[in-house]
């Protein structure tokens, strides 16, 4: 028996069979696949290694949220691996187990905390562990993980089965399932977040479609058959908000001219005030944080898009994805700034995305105060753990640490990160 140590990303554990590729997978595989091979699959296997995957990447975010224990390995780890041979993977500690002795304990998965509640942390506050989801399964799943609140629904992905243009009884249809399957939890919906590594079959690519420094998000909320979209779906929020509690996203927003211009619009077609808040995802709606809430009800950081902006980093190439460094000071930096910022509003400050579920970061980000945050259903569990074990005065010192350090290999010692 030999142990691999390599980086975690979905956590659980699997053993199986290794398979290159999806020939001759079952459902006691290991698949290794490249991030291009990363899809919908045919036959749910054991267990997934992603060689040289970029982790903030949309076919990998859409991998955390299926559930299967997944790790990343490099291509150098990949010669150490064969075809056929039995492996164990731990997707929570990063570890690749070769031939495994029979009887070999892994590691469980934490109690779920009960869903609707947040989790209390040793100075009195408490912290909101909410679900990012796509679909109503993923709803159900958020509930039975303990998500406090479903944080962010995906509506771009809500597609009508038989094609065409979403409509208006098609959203109010497609709500009111997530919104039962979600029980009593609370949900807000992100409103179409429409970008070229976001693309929708009832949308071809238009001019200007270029990235995250062109049309994309609220951009393209004048541009049809975009802005027809966006009315079938208020119009659908309209009938939904009479049985069930919702709250509103406007999706990448740079500024408070802009986020005003779009809730004046939104609010135009709304029939009840619902809170409306705005994704912050670019270092200048991150830097606005003073003043958002003279604006806005709600905001949510949206980590992913906010470090490929800060470190010039397309997040979908795998090319680049080492600038994308989540150990690195100078974001840890930033996000401290945002905290500070917030000041007394910080409750209502929401981080999205994958960097609160990656190794030893979670602690760090309450020692800066943030206490809400929206991630993968399957994660809850798991950070729920984390943060009812964390000692406050600990976090907060580590913070400051981590701050203070000059590059990422420090950081990652300071939070014991192999």
């Amino acid at each position: 028996m030999s142990i691999l140590q390599v980086t975690p990303f979905v956590p659980g554990t699997a053993r199986g069979i290794l398979r290159h590729g999806y020939k001759g997978a079952s459902s006691d595989s290991i698949l290794m696949l490249t991030q291009q091979e990363v899809g919908e699959l045919d036959v749910r296997p054991a267990g997934i290694m992603v060689i040289d995957g970029a982790p903030l990447s949309h076919p990998m975010i859409r991998l955390l949220t299926q559930g299967i224990p997944t790790v990343l390995l490099s291509g150098d780890t990949v010669n150490k691996l064969e075809q056929g041979e039995e492996v164990v993977i731990d997707g929570f500690q990063g570890t690749i187990i070769k031939s495994p002795e029979s009887g070999l304990e892994t590691t469980l998965a934490p109690e779920p905390p009960q869903a609707g509640e947040a989790i209390a942390l040793n100075d009195g506050s408490h912290v909101s562990l909410r679900a990012s989801i796509f679909n109503t399964d993923d709803a159900a799943l958020a509930v039975k993980q303990g998500a406090a609140a479903i944080g962010l629904v995906r509506t771009e992905f809500l597609l009508p089965e038989e094609g065409g243009l979403p409509h208006a009884a098609f959203y109010a249809r497609t709500l009111r399932e997530l919104c039962e399957s979600a029980r009593s939890l609370p949900v807000t919906l992100r409103l179409p977040d429409i970008a070229p590594d976001k693309q929708v079959p009832w949308l071809e690519p238009l001019f200007g479609m270029s990235g995250p420094l062109g049309m994309q998000g609220v951009r393209l909320y004048d541009v049809e058959p975009v802005r027809g979209v966006l009315r079938a779906l208020l119009d659908a929020i309209n009938k939904v908000a009479e049985d069930y509690e919702l709250k509103l996203l406007l999706p990448y927003v740079t500024s408070l001219d802009e986020f005003s211009y779009w809730r004046s619009r939104i609010e135009q077609q709304l029939h009840k005030g619902l809170a409306i808040g705005t994704m912050a995802e670019s270092p200048a709606a991150v830097l606005a944080m003073p003043h958002w809430f003279e604006v806005a009800d709600f905001v949510a950081i949206g980590c992913n898009d906010l470090m490929q902006c800060l470190f010039a980093a397309d997040r979908d190439l795998a090319e680049v994805s080492r600038h994308l460094d989540p150990y690195s000071p100078e974001l840890f930096r930033f996000l401290n700034q945002a905290a500070e910022a917030a000041g007394d509003n910080i409750d209502s400050v929401q981080l999205c995305g994958l960097l609160p579920q990656l190794p030893a970061v979670l602690p760090v980000l309450l020692g800066m105060g943030f206490r809400v945050f929206s991630v993968a259903p399957v994660m809850v569990p798991y950070l729920a753990k984390i943060a009812s074990e964390a000692s406050l005065p600990e976090a907060e010192e580590l913070a400051q640490q981590v701050c203070m350090e000059k590059d990422s290999a420090q950081v990652r010692r300071l939070c014991k990160v192999k």
